[in-house]
Parts: structure tokens; sequence; C-alpha cells
């Protein structure tokens, strides 16, 4: 039987994301820029916020109401190569807090928790090897872990970190196109990425999600294919010298970060803890942690 046009439900309006301002930017002494947001109140106890793999600082609006219930400032940089902030040839995981540094001076943060999302967390914890004495507290949620910590880390991945090594051309091609697409489909096509039903994610996160991705890809990729470069290698971290508190959040469903890598990790750290959050996925596990994440005490 055919249909009337006034017979078919009207599609759902996609979000609109936009930034309520531009990033703070900051000059490194190597000339570097490095450009940052800010969620929650201004006046909050300041958190710094690491993104994931690819990613950028727009995805720190997800901890927004988390940050007003707490009177957090979340302060969420692009890592180097990513959105606004420069490239850094020869970048590391073990200089991450070369780039965290000047975001806490810019800031005028003398201590802050660091939590980082999924590819964040090798930067959380290089920092808070290396820049202790700023660094409160970690959580590291649905994080990456040491290649050597997971025996089967999903093909994509897999896929990804060979390319980045053996044609790093070739990937940042691949992630122009994904970026070129993303920006013309609905929010769907980047979350199903990252969560097992793209449908069950709210929709104001779902175009948070999308509008990260397009961030992350603004002007350059070589961030993302560094990125999948160095953490397929050793990370470069003491992790015996990490020795403030902490916590690691992962959901037993995480395809993208099997739960194994994430329990050994939690052995190797000397004041760390795990939380398991059942059934969570990827983008899940960020979802259901982020309110009592930035509840802990600072």
């Amino acid at each position: 039987m055919a249909t009337t046009d006034s017979a078919r439900p009207e599609p759902t309006p996609e979000p609109r994301v936009s930034e309520r301002r531009a990033p703070s930017v900051v000059r490194t002494d190597d000339g570097r820029r490095i450009a940052y947001a800010t969620y929650g109140p201004p006046t909050g106890d300041p958190l710094v916020f690491l993104h994931g793999t690819p990613g950028s600082r727009r995805l720190g609006a997800l901890l927004e109401p988390s940050a007003r219930a707490n009177d957090v400032r979340v302060i969420a940089p692009d890592r180097p190569g990513y959105g606004r902030s420069s490239p850094k040839p020869g970048r590391t995981i073990a200089d991450a807090a070369a780039s965290v540094r000047p975001v806490l001076d810019d800031a005028g943060a003398e201590r802050a928790p660091l939590v980082a999302f999924s590819g964040g967390a090798p930067y959380a914890l290089s920092t808070a090897a290396t820049l202790g004495d700023r660094v409160t507290c970690v959580d590291l949620v649905a994080g990456a872990t040491p290649p050597s910590f997971t025996e089967d880390a999903p093909a994509v991945q897999r896929l990804l970190t060979g390319l980045a090594s053996a044609t790093p051309s070739v990937l940042g091609a691949l992630f122009r196109g994904q970026a070129w697409v993303a920006g013309r489909a609905d929010p769907s096509f980047v979350v199903g990425q990252y969560a097992a039903d793209a449908d069950a994610v709210p929709a104001d996160a779902a175009a948070t999600v999308k509008a990260d991705f397009l961030a992350a890809f603004e002007r350059h990729r070589s961030g993302a294919v560094t990125e999948f470069r160095v953490a397929g290698g050793d990370w470069g971290i003491d992790l015996g010298a990490v020795g403030v508190p902490v916590r690691l959040w992962h959901g037993t469903a995480d395809a993208n970060v099997p739960i194994a890598g994430a329990r050994r990790l939690v052995e190797a750290l000397p004041t760390a803890d795990l939380r398991t959050l059942d059934g969570a996925d990827h983008l899940g596990t960020l979802l259901r942690a982020a309110p009592e994440a930035l509840a802990r005490p600072r």
C-alpha cells in the first residue's frame, strides 16, 4: 500500500554542536601552538581531559554536565597535530608532558587531575610519571593499554598501526576520506566506531562525538598517524614512576580496547585500581564513568 507524505514520520533533526567560544591558544617555547577548550564553571577546580585517538578538544563537551555538577573546570587540549594544535615532528609518548605543562601554566592551574579517554591514556600516564608535581591523580576511561598487555588486539587496530608504520601517507589519506564522509553523514557513521549500538547513544552525545572526529582532522592528519605508530611500540614510560592514585574504568563489552589489557595494566601500576562496568562498550564506558570520575576528591 502506498504511503502518503503526511503519513511518514518526520526525521529527527541532527543536534547542532558548536563551540561556544574560540579555543584558547598557548605558544610553547619551541614555537608550537597548543589549542584547548574549557568546559564547566570558569572558576571551578581545574581538571585536564585528554581525548582519544583520533580526537580533539571537542570531546570534552561530554563532561560538561558532570563538570557543572561538581564545580570542575575541564581543560581539554588538542594534542599536537590534532585540531588547531601544531604538529610536533618526532613526538613520542614519553614527551607528553611537554604539551601538558604549557596548558596548565596558561590556564593558571598549579596542579590538576588528569582524565584520559581511550588513546589519551598513555599520554596521561607519561605526564604523571614525568610531571608528578603537577598531577594530583589520574583516571583512565576505556584507556588504551601497552601492546604487550593485549594478545587479542582488534584487527582494525592492528591494521591502522601497521599502516602508520609502513605507509603513513596512505593512513593520512584514509583519515582524510573518513573525515569527508563523516562531515556529510549521520553521526552514527562515527559513533558506530565506538559503540556497539549507535542508535542507543543519546543524540546530543552522538553529535558531540561527530564534532570531535571532524575537529580532529580540521587542519592536520599527522596527530592520528603519529599516535597509531607510537602506540604500537614501546611506550617509553616507567610505570613504576607513576606515584599518584590511578583509577582505570573499563567496560566488559569494550571491543575497541579489550578489558584483559586493563587487568594487566592495573597490576603494573603501583597505586592503581580497576573499576569494571558490566556491559559497557567503549563510548558507553566514558558516558557512564564521567560523573563519578569528576566527583572524585581533588
